[in-house]
């Protein structure tokens, strides 16, 4: 336990505030931590609670938001639930699954949650705080907000924006994204609605996401220091590069055509789509253009369609054969496309769901078929599966292809990734396959000692692959993620790329190194940073 001396040498808080959602803290506080770290500090970084479907499994086996262990790698450390002791799930009619320390503890109706929800939410806060100024003693708490700080109907009941700053007394950073519009009313109005107490709190003012001569923004900041009493740090310009997102939101913005693409991976933009972190490794592929479709949009005739995971499995499936979307891909398939399942898409490319609890939006649907592309039969129920994973795969090499057959050369490469499902698939013994010349290849695949972790994988007539995984993080495997479009390429007659490429984590990091250069480079941290 930390003593009364190391309490007292520990530097003070800082928080990144929002005057709205969107605003860009996330990174800005990803910057703060990667500069801190540079600058022989440990940065400690924190958000109270986070509401995401794009989640994170710890070494301890307990789930938190992806960008929560964004910022953690930005600082140097592993990611840990203590960092992210309230993670709310959205599932669909205005309800949340609720993660406290990592586990799931039930769900809650948002007219109810603060109300039965609050007092168990600042014991988990409490809690994370405690554990990492334990482990840290002489580290710098550097917390984010969620949304805006001054919402009045909810500021009472906030428990991760002012009541956390005034319970650690931070330093706090006021962060406005200047690409919306409105920039000084956003940000005079939330410094007028915060109580006397409060507003002592801002240190300073950010302006983010600037297009242009930084110069052309000189008279409004001094009209924003005269009015405010409270400086303007920085002024962030608009980043070029592609950054993990934080939200689905965010998918819209990526609507860049690359020059250099070869081949086009459509990705179902599923209404619940979780872990679309899953697909940024191929967003840094010069070669590869994602297009993200949504349920009622054609699929067209891409290289290959990965259908990745879901927060309500059974309900996406209803939307996509409602939509016609299934049916489409299951006639794409049967014509030698190459499809991908990830977690709950894996899920659903196999023949039968059953989810007797509705725990995966299952509940009142008049039946449980999936696509019929696989030969597997899921059941949900019982725990979660959480858990980090490493082992072998096996994937057929790019030049043997389908003369080979199905029992063609393979090689084991290495992956590693996360477990983060309900139910457990098996093969389905007496399954009528759909489309029938789909033939079942194998099943274990990459950890063939834990069959419910689950590779399966099958080859038509057509020269298709239908393939699918419960590991999270599969493409962040530079050499997998290689062999895999050269699979793809192999097909269109493009040369083979090289499979001697470094694991995502190497360009994630290079990328935080950029912004943080950026954040030195145009923010002024010394007011923020006096105790």
């Amino acid at each position: 336990m930390a003593s009364d001396q190391q309490r007292a040498m520990r530097p003070p808080s800082l928080m990144v505030l929002g005057t709205s959602s969107g605003a860009g803290k996330t990174l800005m506080t990803a910057a703060l931590c990667r500069v801190l770290k540079r600058r022989s500090e440990q940065p400690l970084p924190f958000k109270g609670q986070n509401m995401s479907l794009n989640a994170w499994v710890d070494q301890a086996g307990g789930e938190m938001a992806y960008s929560q262990a964004l910022q953690a790698w930005a600082a140097g450390l592993e990611p840990q639930v203590a960092m992210n002791p309230v993670l709310l799930k959205p599932q669909g009619d205005s309800t949340s699954e609720l993660i406290h320390l990592g586990q799931a503890v039930g769900t809650a109706r948002a007219e109810h949650y603060y109300r039965d929800w609050f007092k168990p939410g600042w014991a988990a806060i409490r809690s994370g705080l405690g554990a990492l100024k334990s482990q840290y003693p002489q580290g710098r708490l550097v917390l984010e907000g969620a949304g805006s700080p001054v919402e009045v109907n909810l500021q009472a009941r906030d428990l991760t924006n002012l009541r956390l700053a005034q319970y650690l007394r931070a330093h706090c950073l006021l962060v406005a994204d200047i690409e919306r519009g409105g920039v000084f009313a956003q940000i005079v109005g939330t410094l007028a609605l915060l109580s006397p107490v409060q507003r002592p709190l801002i240190k300073g003012i950010l302006i983010n996401r600037f297009r242009g001569r930084r110069e052309l923004f000189d008279q409004g900041r001094s009209w924003l220091e005269q009015e405010t009493g409270i400086p303007v740090l920085g002024v962030m310009p608009w980043l070029n590069e592609l950054f993990p997102p934080e939200d689905s939101l965010d998918l819209l913005e990526r609507r860049g055509r690359k020059s250099t693409a070869e081949l086009e991976v459509a990705v179902l933009r599923l209404p619940s789509l979780s872990n679309f972190s899953d697909l940024d490794p191929l967003e840094t592929e010069p070669s590869v253009q994602l297009r993200w479709i949504q349920p009622g949009e054609p699929l067209g005739q891409p290289d290959a369609v990965i259908v990745p995971g879901s927060k309500q499995t059974l309900r996406d499936l209803a939307a996509l054969q409602a939509s016609g979307l299934g049916p489409e891909l299951k006639r794409y398939a049967a014509a030698g496309g190459q499809v991908f399942g990830i977690c709950g898409g894996m899920q659903m490319l196999g023949v039968e769901l059953v989810d007797p609890e509705g725990l995966e939006g299952g509940a009142g649907l008049a039946s449980p078929a999936g696509l019929g592309l696989l030969q597997l039969r899921t059941v949900f129920g019982g725990a979660k599966a959480l858990r980090q994973r490493r082992s072998q795969a096996l994937w057929p090499l790019p030049d043997e292809g389908r003369s080979q057959g199905p029992q063609g050369i393979q090689a084991a490469l290495e992956l590693e990734g996360f477990e983060l499902h309900r139910g457990v698939s098996n093969l389905h013994q007496f399954a009528n396959l759909e489309p029938a010349n789909l033939e079942h290849l194998a099943h274990g695949g990459p950890l063939a000692e834990d069959p419910s972790l689950g590779w399966w994988q099958a080859w038509g007539d057509q020269g298709g692959l239908v393939a699918g995984t419960y590991l999270h993080g599969v493409f962040e495997s530079g050499p997998w993620r290689r062999r895999w479009l050269n699979q793809l390429r192999q097909r269109k007659g493009l040369p083979l790329l090289s499979e001697r490429q470094p694991h995502h984590s190497q360009h994630r990091d290079a990328l935080l190194d950029r912004l943080a250069d950026a954040f030195e480079a145009h923010v002024d941290l010394g007011p923020l940073l006096v105790n």
